[in-house]
């Protein structure tokens, strides 16, 4: 700069080039930073791979891959062609010279800074809008694969004829091609018609023509294509009104055609179609009229066209034909939406029967007997008693249950299939000792053993909790030998890495045992690349240096059943309640996971994250798929997961799915068949709770197919409020083994109930076949009540104020402790309802729940006792049967309780072979069966005392029967194995 006075200068400074090491020193860091961060990005991808191909899935993740990015790149490369080719041609139509006005003369200004970056500015934008174009394409690969590999679903809609794939798996993919032709047609428009306005071909102020011929011309094509896409938009429209969903005070989230559908819109879109290709036609024609005039009018008459047939002729149909006679309009229209909905949610074979809801039997011997019958009371509710587990059974901190149990069926000593209540002994890093990265991810690694209880009877050390078969660390009892380490489960959501220099803690039993994982589940670390890209994916560099990690360690992560499941089929939507079952010596954890779509034409559509949601879901349990709507749902897949190495396998259950066929044909060989199911996981699966409340759910209006009936709701019903639960929420479904009227034997059913909408009296009652080995498995009897029932809130209040149950909560609060209701199980039974409900106290020296009476209700009377058997007795007026005993599993038929000397009797044989086994188990030091036996002793003596006369009319029965008057002893063997028992020592338990 010239020096402009001012005062003395001194010596220029120059600013020179940085020296030759510098700059080096430079670059090397840029290209450092630039490795680094693609070195994060490939990391995700990289352990992905890695994961995939370490449980055997590598083919679902590189399908996904492959089809990811074919749509990407041919999508994204249409597009980008698209605007492209549109601007290029835009700027090779511009006019040789600029007009003369102010308006030029300032665009000048825009073109000369372009002018020498025109093919970047271009490579630039149509780079942007195919990335933008690409990613959004990307997204519907469910949509493409299920496009390209779709199978009939061998039944057509009523409408248009068309087999429901072509709603299913072809209209969604039409849909998404017309949108993207719509999204090109617009963009091109928009870049064609500023290119031609930045080289004068378009002009807005300057005199003289507005257009030139060239860009008249290319304008128009485009939006000849444009109105040429509304027309095939039109078209679809016709076979969208299938699918479409609508308001309908016949019912909520109503789908398909109705009658000004059928009268009104169908013909509106079929003349604006017509009219829509007309109008593109004109457009194409300026190519050679070199005028807008046509054009512009026949886009005049779309719009007008669409507002008065589209919009204003439906509302006139709808307000003078439909409205005045709406039932009778609709009736053909309803008829089709019930036939639909309940074939596309699998109510079609429900059996509805008409029950009285009365008594019909006088005999109360009868009855009592009938009611042994009926069911096997399962007075362990899995949703109260986690805290029993926990309390009695965590054995360390570092050990949880979850707060909901599972209910499955095990097989007792005597072969005898029996409710059982289990829970896995998982991990709990919130309890371990010390906190820190070593005891969180390697030596605190897995839970260990399956705890399970009888569902039906109590334990007696304390009284009234659960009655544990398999239990203590390591656990021992029925289930016999498997392995107990727990590396999987709904609990452990943290990463551990096993197998390397650093030992695991085992358990700890009479001295720490430790242990090294010997599975082959997780991804090695050996080397020092699988390292560095899990330092970078979990955000740990320690995984990098620790010598905690070395030859063998290998790290375990996605350990949830849910989410291993959703990673190897990602086109399965997961049950919110995996299961464990021990199978074949190792813990399974099953999902069920289900095929939907929300493409069934006419079905009504439903909300899985509402339909799912009870009272147990607030905290407890998840829900379904959130606010994902479908209208087609089916069980189609039974997937395991091993509690030991994560092995997942998916087995085919619904044959005859189509949607299931169509996802094994993009994903060939993930599916097994279900003829590979074996034998001992098929005794453990069972009907998935989810599907079974989306069901019920649908059947409160679809069990009714008259459609004057469905129209006027008058047969409507509702899920009822839990009335056990103080938060709101509809009541769950419970699995319990049971007998449906016209039924020979007991079936393990998941059950519920309903009410009449708006009411609080019993309107239904259902179950279904829920044993995944029986021939009627998924057979839905439903009974409809024809008189006024009590219904479960309706018991829930009259126990509440029950004299008896007023008492009991008096004399509670001198223990400090709280009254806590169980299931409320409800249970046909000769014409009527007997209702069933466990009690527990909370609080005070123990602070889990123990159960300590049994509330039961058959017709009017309500009852308040000791035990199950005294609850029955006295809702039936008769005299102590003595303790029920756990009734007989699914298939089996019931013998009623002996009564009397035969009574005494059994009781004396029973309490002689107790005895027996328990000495001979005692010599053999085994200690579980020594329990056992001293467990069945108790029981056979309290049936020995409760058979003999008593003087008066005690309660009796259960656990709290009384000794007979005078303190006599059963006569016989019974003392004597009494005596000796007693010198034996306590009961050992389970």
């Amino acid at each position: 700069m010239p020096d402009r006075g001012g005062g003395p200068t001194g010596p220029r400074i120059r600013v020179g080039r940085p020296s030759r090491r510098v700059r080096t020193l430079l670059m090397t860091l840029a290209v450092l930073a630039v490795l680094a961060m693609a070195f994060v990005m490939f990391a995700g991808f990289w352990t992905d791979w890695l994961w995939y191909r370490s449980v055997e899935y590598s083919s679902v993740f590189t399908t996904t891959l492959w089809t990811k990015i074919g749509l990407f790149l041919v999508f994204g490369l249409l597009m980008a062609v698209a605007v492209g080719v549109n601007i290029w041609l835009a700027h090779r139509l511009r006019p040789p010279l600029s007009a003369m006005s102010l308006e030029q003369q300032s665009l000048d200004r825009y073109r000369m800074s372009v002018a020498p970056y025109k093919k970047w500015v271009l490579l630039a934008i149509t780079a942007l809008v195919g990335l933008i174009a690409g990613a959004s394409a990307s997204g519907q690969w469910r949509t493409w694969l299920m496009y390209v590999n779709g199978v009939a679903f061998g039944q057509k809609d009523p409408q248009f004829k068309l087999d429901v794939a072509f709603y299913a798996f072809d209209l969604p993919w039409y849909r998404f091609m017309l949108g993207f032709g719509f999204a090109a047609a617009v963009l091109s428009l928009i870049a064609a018609a500023l290119t031609h306005y930045l080289y004068g071909g378009l002009r807005i102020t300057s005199p003289g023509a507005r257009a030139t011929a060239a860009a008249t011309g290319h304008l128009s094509v485009l939006l000849g294509l444009f109105v040429s896409l509304k027309a095939v938009a039109y078209w679809l429209d016709r076979y969208g009104l299938a699918v479409k969903s609508s308001d309908f005070k016949a019912t909520d989230n109503w789908t398909g055609l109705r009658y000004v559908d059928a009268n009104a819109y169908l013909p509106a879109k079929t003349i604006l179609f017509c009219i829509a290709a007309i109008c593109a036609v004109l457009f194409f024609a300026t190519l050679w009229r070199r005028t807008w005039q046509l054009p512009v009018i026949g886009f005049g008459l779309m719009v007008l066209s669409a507002i008065l047939i589209g919009g204003l002729y439906p509302a006139i149909v709808q307000k003078f034909q439909v409205e005045p006679n709406e039932q009778a309009k609709e009736a053909p229209f309803i008829a089709k939406n019930i036939d639909a909905t309940r074939d596309a949610y699998d109510i079609d074979d429900a059996q509805v029967d008409d029950y009285t809801g009365k008594s019909t039997e006088t005999d109360d011997a009868k009855l009592r007997t009938d009611a042994d019958a009926a069911a096997s009371y399962r007075v362990m509710d899995p949703n109260v008693v986690s805290p029993a587990f926990q309390q009695l059974q965590q054995k360390r901190n570092y050990y949880q249950f979850p707060k909901t149990l599972d209910v499955d069926r095990y097989k007792d000593p005597d072969g005898k299939e029996q409710d059982t209540v289990i829970g896995l002994r998982e991990l709990n890093v919130e309890g371990l000792p010390k906190r820190n990265w070593i005891n969180d991810h390697f030596t605190y690694t897995h839970g260990y053993g399956a705890i399970a209880a009888r569902g039906t009877t109590t334990g007696t050390n304390p009284g009234g909790s659960p009655d544990f078969t398999e239990a203590g660390l390591p656990s021992s009892g029925q289930l016999g030998t498997y392995e107990q380490r727990i590396y999987y489960g709904e609990k452990t959501t943290q990463y551990s890495i096993v197998g390397g220099p650093q030992k695991e803690l085992d358990y700890e039993e009479d001295g720490e045992k430790t242990t090294s994982y010997k599975g082959d589940s997780g991804v090695s670390l050996a080397n020092a690349f699988n390292r560095a890209a899990y330092a970078v994916s979990f955000s740990e560099p320690q995984i990098l240096y620790s010598g905690a990690i070395g030859e063998g360690s290998r790290v375990l992560y996605n350990r949830t059943p849910k989410e291993r499941v959703e990673a190897v089929a990602p086109w399965l939507t997961i049950d919110g309640d995996a299961y464990p079952a021990v199978v074949d010596g190792r813990v399974q954890w099953v999902v069920d996971a289900y095929t939907t779509t929300n493409g069934y034409p006419y079905a009504s559509r439903t909300t899985l994250g509402d339909t799912t949601a009870d009272s147990l879901t607030t905290n407890q349990r998840a829900v379904v798929a959130q606010q994902n709507q479908v209208n087609y749902i089916r069980n189609s897949v039974k997937a395991t997961v091993d509690a030991y190495d994560g092995k997942v396998r998916l087995y085919e259950w619904d044959t005859k799915d189509p949607v299931l066929k169509t996802w094994r044909k993009a994903f060939p060989g993930t599916v097994k068949s279900r003829g590979d199911i074996p034998t001992e996981l098929m005794d453990h699966l069972r009907y998935p709770q989810d599907l079974f409340k989306v069901q019920r759910e649908l059947l409160t209006r679809y069990h009714v197919e008259d459609p004057a009936q469905f129209y006027s709701g008058s047969d409507a019903w509702q899920v009822p409020d839990d009335p056990t639960n103080k938060e709101p929420g509809a009541v769950p479904p419970y699995y319990l083994s049971m007998r449906m009227p016209g039924q020979d034997a007991q079936k393990f059913s998941l059950t519920t109930t309903f009410t009449p909408k708006g009411r609080p009296d019993l309107g239904a009652f259902m179950a279904v076949d829920a044993d995944a080995a029986s021939k009627d498995y998924g057979t839905m009897r439903l009974l409809r009540v024809t008189t006024t029932v009590k219904g479960p809130g309706q018991v829930q209040s009259e126990l509440n104020g029950n004299d008896d149950v007023a008492e009991f909560v008096r004399n509670l609060k001198g223990t400090d402790s709280d009254i806590e209701y169980g299931n409320l199980l409800t249970v046909p039974l000769a014409g009527g309802f007997l209702y069933i409900e466990p009690v527990y106290t909370r609080g005070g020296t123990q602070n889990y729940p123990l159960l300590r009476k049994v509330a039961a209700s058959y017709g009017s009377k309500i009852v308040f006792e000791n035990s199950l058997g005294e609850a029955l007795n006295a809702v039936f007026g008769v005299e102590d049967t003595g303790p029920v005993e756990p009734t007989e599993p699914p298939g089996d038929t019931t013998e009623p309780p002996a009564t009397g000397d035969a009574a005494l009797k059994k009781a004396i044989a029973d309490a002689q072979k107790a005895y027996t086994e328990g000495e001979a188990a005692l010599r053999k030091q085994d200690w579980t069966a020594y329990g056992t036996a001293q467990a069945e002793l108790e029981d056979a003596l309290r049936r020995a005392a409760a058979a003999q006369p008593k003087q008066g009319s005690g309660a009796g029965g259960g656990a709290a029967a009384e000794k007979p008057e005078g303190g006599d002893k059963p006569a016989g063997g019974a003392d004597k194995a009494t005596d000796e028992a007693g010198d034996k020592g306590t009961d050992q338990g389970s």
